[in-house]
């Protein structure tokens, strides 16, 4: 099985097939690569990308623009989310399908749960060539959230380029 959950307590004693129960307080708040969005990872498949994690975004907090390489699904349980199309409330729920490309933002800040059948993919820029796109796609799992690598990503706050 290469599905897991990070800080899962006593999953030596499960087997193959057993029901894995998360007591999610209990799971650290890891940085992503952008300022202000930390996150819980409830499930991670590195194989395949899959996941599934509680996002909290400090108010004024913003991913870069980045592209959705399958559907994304993301229910608000605190706060808001605005992008160009609009804005996801608590108790709300959004979707948006592959290749859906925007930049988040939290002016308020937010809290939710995402779910991820692969990693986003966040353009990056040439050195040398303004405007230029490059970059491929992830395929580290949670490690590399929203195509950035944690432990190289970047990510744009107020315009600034950030390295994790």
């Amino acid at each position: 099985m290469t599905a897991t959950t990070p800080f899962l307590q006593q999953v030596e004693k499960l087997g193959p097939l057993a029901s894995r129960y998360v007591e999610v307080e209990s799971l650290p708040w890891k940085p992503t690569p952008c300022p202000g969005i930390d996150m819980k990872v409830l499930l991670e498949d590195p194989e395949t990308g899959l996941l599934t994690a509680l996002f909290r975004w400090q108010p004024g907090s913003e991913l870069a623009l980045h592209e959705h390489v399958e559907i994304e699904q993301t229910f608000v349980l605190e706060g808001s989310l605005v992008d160009d199309e609009g804005e996801v409330r608590a108790g709300n729920y959004v979707w948006r399908p592959k290749g859906n490309r925007h930049i988040a933002r939290a002016p308020g800040g937010a809290l939710v749960l995402s779910m991820f059948l692969k990693p986003e993919h966040i353009p990056r820029r040439r050195r040398g060539r303004p405007g230029s796109e490059v970059g491929k796609k992830s395929s580290h799992g949670a490690q590399d959230l929203w195509g950035c690598t944690l432990a190289r990503g970047s990510c744009v706050v107020d315009g600034q380029g950030a390295r994790a």
